[in-house]
């Protein structure tokens, strides 16, 4: 194999593999928040994801909660919308 030209299958780049991928605007800002919040999740250990991946998860069902309260579709008692 040529040194110049290292295999590219061996030579990966694990940051671009671990890299968040945040997605297009959904036109509520709450939720591109919650969602912009999980940029957090580069460079942090990963013990810490757990507690990241659960706030923005919480603030999505809350969202949903409200949702479902203004069109008049209160959550079950068990917290589901």
């Amino acid at each position: 194999m040529d040194e110049e030209y290292p295999d590219q299958d061996t030579e990966q780049d694990l940051d671009a593999e671990r890299a968040v991928a945040i997605g297009p605007p959904t036109g509520d800002a709450r939720v591109d928040a919650a969602v912009a919040g999980l940029s957090r999740l580069n460079g942090t250990p990963a013990e810490d994801h757990v507690a990241i991946l659960e706030e923005a998860h919480g603030r999505l069902r809350d969202i949903l909660g409200e949702l479902a309260e203004d069109q008049g579709h209160p959550e079950d008692p068990k917290g589901r919308p």
